[in-house]
């Protein structure tokens, strides 16, 4: 399942249920079941200066962010007195700094330790098949400690990549930045902090993600009784919740798409990685779909909206048959066909 980490509270649900922008026009069509995508949130306690040392429970924390796949990276932007900040006053940019760098330098300890170890096989006891990763070692090496940056931000091979995901390395997760934002500050959409987030994120992490919330305006849904109240209370402050925009761009961090399988009794989106083929999506919901994969059948969403059902999509010509090398689109609706003996087969070969 794919994993978030949230370097800060956040008020939202571990488990976060997605529903995608195409699940309620198909769910229209079927009323009895719906299953939408689901995405992990963990969350641990903020990180503080020297982290990395092992400063407040810097290293527990740290170890934690090597299980999960991107990092919702949030900052307080808001002044309270009430609410004491560690460094003794709010300023998201040095923050933002600070927890930079202790992944850094996180990464840099892991790094030193291995390198150390694979010099010792390779130059010392002639390892060869250890050389091709130690090779890559060093090259991580002169991004991450001689021009002290994100592995993220540099280029790699495949065979890198392969070593990059053995290791786990912290700053080679995608990150989200998230702003929290003082309920008066979010409703009237302006913060003395926003221009300089912007400036550090743009230099320091370019194209990634932005979102200001507010932590007190979603408390003050969560508290409203009814979806009526809720709906009530946004229209009068002519702002929204934006819980669900954080969780679906970081189901876009993780490099995820949909897929739905829909009858007129359950609607149900499945979770992929982009690029991935018919069979392999067919797996996704039984092994033995993608072992015994024949054919899917394929209505492309904006296909399916605009003819308005399964059967005009199919007088049109838009409900179409593919082969193993189809690559599933974004919010197809897919109907597998396969042969229910394949498994049962490779199982005798064995």
């Amino acid at each position: 399942m794919p994993l978030l980490l949230l370097l800060l509270v956040l008020l939202v649900l571990v488990g976060a249920l997605i529903f995608p922008p195409q699940f309620t026009v198909i769910v229209a069509f079927s009323t009895l079941i719906k299953v939408p995508a689901y995405l992990n949130v963990v969350d641990i306690a903020g990180l503080v200066k020297g982290a990395a040392e092992g400063q407040g429970l810097g290293n527990a924390f740290l170890s934690h962010i090597s299980a999960c796949d991107a990092i919702f990276h949030l900052c307080r932007g808001f002044d309270d007195p009430d609410v004491t900040h560690v460094e003794g006053e709010v300023d998201p940019v040095r923050d933002l700094s600070i927890i930079s760098e202790e992944l850094r330098l996180k990464d840099e300890e892991k790094l030193m330790v291995n390198l150390d170890k694979l010099e010792k096989l390779v130059t010392r006891g002639g390892d060869k098949k250890s050389k091709p990763e130690y090779e890559t070692l060093l090259k991580i090496k002169e991004v991450l400690v001689d021009e002290k940056k994100h592995i993220r931000f540099a280029d790699w091979s495949a065979h890198d990549i392969e070593v990059l995901n053995k290791y786990l390395f912290l700053t080679s997760k995608p990150c989200i930045y998230l702003v929290n934002l003082s309920d008066k500050d979010f409703i009237r959409k302006k913060n003395k902090w926003l221009p300089k987030i912007k400036e550090w994120v743009d230099k320091n992490d370019p194209g990634a993600p932005i979102i200001p919330f507010s932590g007190a305006f979603e408390q003050q849904l969560t508290e409203l009784e009814t979806d009526a109240d809720r709906k009530a209370y946004e229209e009068e402050h002519k702002c929204v919740s934006v819980l669900d925009k954080i969780i679906t761009t970081g189901y876009k961090a993780l490099q995820l798409e949909y897929f739905f399988t829909a009858g007129p009794d359950e609607v149900k989106a499945w979770t992929i990685q982009k690029a991935t083929k018919a069979p392999q999506a067919a797996g996704r919901i039984h092994t033995d779909f993608e072992k015994g994969f024949i054919m899917a059948e394929v209505m492309h969403f904006a296909d399916f909206k605009e003819e308005g059902s399964e059967a005009a999509a199919k007088a049109a010509g838009k409900y179409r048959q593919q082969g193993r090398n189809y690559v599933v689109e974004d919010g197809d609706i897919i109907f597998f066909k396969f042969n229910a003996g394949a498994g049962l087969k490779d199982a005798k070969k064995k």
